[in-house]
């Protein structure tokens, strides 16, 4: 069934939660008075399109139809999901709110807002039980934070629908236990940003320095263990209470000026402008974020194999997308986007991930007769024990590639296969890989007979593709 959101608010925020329900297969219905909003929009989706798939070992679903409406009423109607993307004012908010309840009643509303607590958004509501927080990370189709605020007036069941939407599309949804200004996260940046700006005020560093002193140090640990877990185990063996007994008394000293604003005079702006012109002017903002949209891309991906943090997160949800195979002649046994860390010194797909490639196919055809993850917790696999790769033509990251496998031998202990990988635009055939494993025991790590089941499997599936 096809699902809709509608999207009030084209900007930053608003077109990264477009491309993020565009991309998980949801129609989305945008309203934005801004004559620029489909230019702006259609650029932040370039950027998705080429980012969010990357991220994942299986093909995002089809994607949704993406519309653009001339009102709120029109926005909204037939929507199941309204996100509330407008500028932080209040009584703009109050507004929205209003027309979005008159014209569609009971659809749930999330808020982007990040500052005002959802109690202020509810005042005046028709229903306030349907308006909650859910306050995203730019890049909203990539950082998978959500912080979701209720109220004590929003229905409980709106939250869990909230919850398990926001979960469907890739999200992290961290349930806010309080409402709060400014909720969780921008709370902790602001003290942040508020000691930057008087390290830069009082000449002790550039806006450069400072970042460097977060990408190159503390910023790499929060990124997988955030701050209270990483101090924990500055604490050493005696773990967190040590940390706390030995860095405590340092909270009396005088080291932050977190209480105290530095006056936003032009001059200070001017100095943090100029600063930030010489770090980074020579690039667009587009050449950033697809600088950015890479470098989190590895990163993730870099946790997702470890199976800790956002990688864990991404792992789970790449599980719904993972298609059941189809008993075809050849079979389509992996499809993919190429992601950016595959790539070598040449800008092209390195040799070793072919073997990867071909690796994750062999795997989708074990698991399609049995062999699955169970079947190998249980003691028995296949293992490879010769490939012959050949390769044809260059591959690049943001590629969408397809390997279509032919199983050539499945007899007894052997399973052979020949996968073609082809360009998904194209067709065009790209490498080749002749594949053949045994059968082993994994305790004995002797090659053995298959069980039954599997077998029985492999033997039809090789039957079926010698068929002429």
């Amino acid at each position: 069934m096809t699902k809709t959101a509608s999207i009030i608010g084209g900007g930053v925020i608003g077109g990264g939660w477009a491309a993020r329900f565009l991309l998980n297969g949801w129609d989305v219905r945008v309203f934005d008075p801004d004559p620029e909003a489909k230019r702006k929009i259609g650029e932040v989706l370039a950027n998705a399109r080429a980012a969010l798939p990357m991220l994942y070992d299986y093909a995002l679903p089809a994607e949704g139809a993406l519309t653009f409406h001339s009102s709120i009423t029109e926005a909204v109607t037939g929507a199941s999901w309204v996100q509330e993307s407008v500028s932080e004012r209040l009584e703009l908010k109050h507004k929205v709110m209003a027309e979005i309840q008159a014209a569609n009643p009971g659809v749930p509303i999330g808020s982007s807002t990040s500052g005002f607590k959802p109690s202020e958004l509810q005042q005046g509501a028709t229903d306030p039980s349907k308006i909650l927080v859910t306050h995203p990370f730019n890049p909203v189709y990539l950082l998978p934070l959500i912080e979701v605020v209720p109220s004590p007036a929003t229905d409980p069941a709106v939250v869990d629908v909230a919850d398990d939407l926001l979960t469907s599309v890739g999200f992290y949804a961290l349930r806010v236990r309080k409402e709060i200004d400014a909720h969780i996260a921008d709370r902790f940046l602001e003290a942040v940003w508020r000691e930057a700006l008087w390290l830069v005020k009082d000449g002790i560093a550039t806006t450069e320095e400072i970042d460097n002193a977060i990408r190159y140090g503390f910023g790499i640990r929060w990124a997988q263990m955030g701050l209270f877990e990483t101090y924990r185990v500055a604490g050493g063996e005696a773990g967190m209470r040590h940390f706390m007994e030995q860095f405590g008394p340092a909270l009396k000293w005088p080291w932050t000026k977190l209480m105290d604003v530095p006056e936003f005079t032009d001059e200070l702006v001017d100095l943090i402008a100029d600063q930030s012109d010489d770090q980074s002017g020579h690039l667009t903002i587009r050449e950033l974020e697809r600088k950015r949209d890479n470098n989190l891309i590895a990163m993730m991906r870099a946790l997702k194999q470890q199976g800790n943090a956002a990688g864990q997160l991404i792992k789970t949800h790449q599980q719904t997308l993972r298609p059941e195979l189809e008993a075809t002649k050849p079979m389509l046994s992996t499809r993919r986007v190429v992601p950016i860390d595959w790539t070598d010194v040449n800008g092209h797909m390195n040799e070793g991930r072919y073997g990867q490639l071909f690796s994750d196919a062999a795997e989708e055809v074990m698991a399609y007769v049995g062999a699955d993850d169970d079947y190998i917790a249980g003691g028995n696999s296949y293992f490879t024990v010769e490939t012959t790769v050949k390769y044809i033509a260059e591959t690049h990251a943001g590629e969408s590639v397809d390997v279509w496998t032919t199983v050539t031998v499945g007899e007894g202990k052997k399973l052979r296969c020949f996968h073609e990988m082809k360009r998904t635009s194209d067709g065009e055939l790209m490498a080749t890989c002749d594949q053949f494993m045994l059968h082993v025991s994994l305790e004995s790590r002797r090659t053995c007979e298959p069980l039954p089941h599997v077998r029985e499997k492999v033997e039809a599936l090789a039957a079926l593709h010698a068929e002429e």
